[in-house]
């Protein structure tokens, strides 16, 4: 089935992610427990899915063990390119090297490619610009970079090959 193929399914739980975050949502605007709550929190995340199947997108099975992996490693890059971005900001006046960078995509499994620019531009000093699904690349803009090649190198295995394990696709992009 194609990734962008949308949701005809019929069941009542083809969505438990959503279904939870909506419960999780509605239980902490509410910031009650209180019985009348949790089944309102039920009801929104049973409903609202099933209402929306139209218009949500067949869900990719992933890899929960990759997934986590993932998220640790990308919030570890946070926490020290935080740290690196602000010695840089507030240090000596030493010259950054700003620079372009051209990250081509290993797949074109548009989540796999919207996630993998928005890892990059969660970390601090990268931001993803541009996905160019036509030349099948991803454009960077790098605060500071004195090795381009290493820098794009780095950022396909930590996060593009996860990210391909995560939804259990080959180097090609083929399940």
């Amino acid at each position: 089935m194609k990734s962008d193929a949308l949701d005809r399914r019929g069941g009542w739980f083809d969505h438990p992610v959503l279904s939870l975050l909506l419960v999780v949502s509605w239980l902490a605007l509410s910031r009650s427990l209180e019985p009348v709550h949790l089944l309102s929190a039920l009801l929104i995340g049973l409903i609202v899915p099933r209402l929306l199947r139209g218009l949500l997108h067949v869900g990719s099975p992933i890899r929960w063990g990759a997934a986590v992996r993932l998220s640790l490693v990308v919030t570890w890059d946070i926490v020290v390119s935080n740290i690196t971005v602000a010695k840089l900001v507030l240090g000596p006046m030493s010259r950054p090297q700003p620079a372009w960078l051209r990250v081509p995509l290993a797949c074109e499994h548009h989540r796999v490619n919207a996630l993998f620019a928005s890892i990059i531009t969660m970390t601090p000093g990268t931001v993803s610009a541009v996905i160019d699904e036509s030349a099948r690349c991803i454009w960077v803009h790098a605060l500071n970079c004195d090795d381009a090649a290493g820098m794009v190198a780095d950022m396909k295995a930590r996060y593009e090959a996860p990210l391909l394990a995560v939804f259990r696709l080959d180097g090609e992009g083929r399940p």
